[in-house]
């Protein structure tokens, strides 16, 4: 098991489009897309991990988180510079936590939501 815990991981999302996914996520995310990958695949590399697109008659039916990043301090212009390019943000009532420019404040941990346009849930952190 050493040998499975040292290897990396990535995150995959289905779509059911994967030209309006390649616009939203290398477009509007600004994500890097590594080349030669399979077709009909997109793959992004996302701090020391990659995300993996691929196109599924299921696209947006999961209900939780699809990926997370970590965005410590960033996050507020993170989330700046995505309202920029028109991403709505998610905003869930939740007590003690205030929300403010699409960003929740649950005592100095920051958290941000919003969906790919196939619904799929993309979370940002300050952790």
């Amino acid at each position: 098991m050493d040998a499975f815990r040292q290897k990396s991981s990535s995150a995959i999302i289905a779509v059911s489009d994967i030209e309006r996914a390649r616009g939203f996520y290398g477009e509007v995310l600004g994500l890097e897309s590594e080349t030669g990958t399979m077709p009909g695949v997109l793959v992004y590399r996302t701090g020391s991990t990659r995300l993996v697109i691929y196109s599924s008659d299921v696209a947006g039916t999961n209900r939780a988180n699809a990926v997370v990043w970590d965005c410590g301090e960033d996050i507020e212009a993170i989330a700046a510079a995505l309202a920029a390019r028109g991403v709505t943000f998610e905003r869930y009532e939740m007590e003690g936590v205030r929300f403010r420019d699409g960003v929740h404040d649950a005592g100095g941990f920051r958290m941000v939501w919003f969906k790919d346009p196939d619904g799929n849930i993309l979370h940002l952190t300050s952790a």
